[in-house]
């Protein structure tokens, strides 16, 4: 559902004359898989994700989402994913149902097919309560049921997580999680990107370890814990960045 060979992304700068912020990344995920971006801040995790939402275009490399190029076909790309950060806006002088009808109207779902869908979310994130309240008057834990809400309104097969949790109190983040936990029965493709072990351990099915716009490692928990001889993901992912800190130290001595 999603493949990404070799796939990087530079930036100008005045000052330093360029920064790579994903460096030769590569991975696949399959329907019904969650597969987890696990790296500190700055890692490349949110360039990697804006690329396949198609938002930035790769300088070098490949990604397809649902068999289309997101820099050759990002339109047929858009339709198939839904995309949903923890600072994603919320309009002050919308309602919640008039929030999720306008993204649903701007993906073309016909008017009464959307009224039914809007209906079926509502009650299943137990909205109803929050229907007719304006943007501007939620809670932050209803403002993430109204980003859910909208990003899946239009059912696509690909759903893109980028640190969604990052900021809320444990009660709203336990419900997005098991929110997306629900996604993931119902067959969706997922990459769900984060800085929590926690939710890494609970929600992956694989993992991918990115830092400074590279991939350490990628694979199952019971994979990398085998092939790294620790079974601790923490101690795992901390030992992974120092042996490339050290392995970049070690080059430019030379």
């Amino acid at each position: 559902m999603i493949t990404v060979e070799r796939l990087s992304k530079r930036f100008a700068d005045l000052q330093t004359g360029g920064f790579t912020a994903l460096d030769g990344v590569s991975f696949n995920v399959q329907p019904g898989e969650i597969f987890g971006l696990l790296g500190p801040n700055g890692a490349g995790k949110t360039t990697c994700l804006r690329i396949l939402s198609t938002v930035l275009r790769p300088t070098s490399g490949t990604a397809f989402v649902a068999g289309y190029d997101v820099a050759q076909h990002p339109a047929e790309v858009r339709a198939r994913i839904g995309f949903m950060s923890n600072n994603t806006g919320i309009y002050d002088r919308m309602t919640a149902w008039e929030m999720v009808e306008y993204f649903g109207r701007l993906y073309g779902i016909p008017e009464a097919a959307l009224q039914e869908r809007i209906g079926q979310l509502f009650d299943r994130l137990q909205m109803n309560n929050i229907r007719d309240v304006l943007g501007s008057k939620m809670s932050t834990g209803m403002k993430q049921k109204v980003s859910i809400a909208r990003t899946i309104v239009h059912d696509p097969p690909v759903l893109i997580f980028d640190e969604p949790t990052s900021g809320l109190d444990v009660l709203v983040a336990r419900n997005v999680v098991d929110e997306i936990k629900s996604l993931r029965e119902q067959g969706k493709c997922i990459i769900y990107s984060t800085h929590i072990m926690r939710e890494v351990e609970k929600l992956c099915h694989r993992i991918a370890i990115i830092y400074r716009g590279q991939i350490l490692a990628i694979g199952s928990r019971e994979d990398l814990a085998e092939q790294y001889k620790q079974p601790d993901m923490e101690e795992l992912f901390f030992q992974l960045i120092d042996e490339h800190e050290e392995a970049l130290k070690a080059t430019a001595s030379r």
